[in-house]
């Protein structure tokens, strides 16, 4: 006995190759983008450990006159202004659309400096959709620094 194909099956394998492609190529603009966040985020968070440096080796006037007793004295406003200076001369990486100093940028003990920046990043393959429905992907780091004095 000959088995029969009826015209009932013909086209379904085109229609599996198909859905498999699209699944495909989802996943791969999926992974893309959401690496190109991660990259985002790591020089985001590069930037913060460099501002939050900045701002714990920074001394103010005060310093000179009165000395210093084991680190380097902080306060909230010396750490903000600090990041924010030098945010504005460092190069802001193409892979976001923009960044700042966020809340939370301070000193908390006076010792140790606490920067946070935010950012939104520029995502490839989606990032116009995503911003046609209203939505970004916003990025926030902190990064602390301490810059103890030691006597040698």
């Amino acid at each position: 006995m000959k088995a029969r194909r009826g015209r009932a099956e013909s086209g379904q394998v085109s229609l599996l190759v198909l859905g498999f492609t699209v699944v495909v190529i989802l996943l791969v603009v999926g992974t893309v983008a959401v690496t190109s966040v991660q990259l985002s985020r790591m020089r985001l968070l590069d930037a913060a450990d460099a501002a939050a440096l900045a701002a714990a080796g920074s001394l103010d006037v005060g310093a000179y006159a009165d000395g210093l007793e084991g680190s380097v004295a902080l306060d909230d406003s010396g750490v903000r202004r600090t990041a924010v200076d030098y945010l504005a001369q460092r190069p802001r990486p193409e892979s976001l659309v923009d960044w700042q100093v966020a809340p939370g940028t301070g000193s908390p003990d006076g010792r140790t400096a606490v920067v946070r920046i935010t950012g939104r990043a520029r995502v490839p393959l989606v990032g116009g959709l995503l911003e046609s429905v209203g939505g970004s992907v916003t990025i926030t780091v902190e990064s602390r620094a301490r810059a103890d004095l030691s006597a040698t």
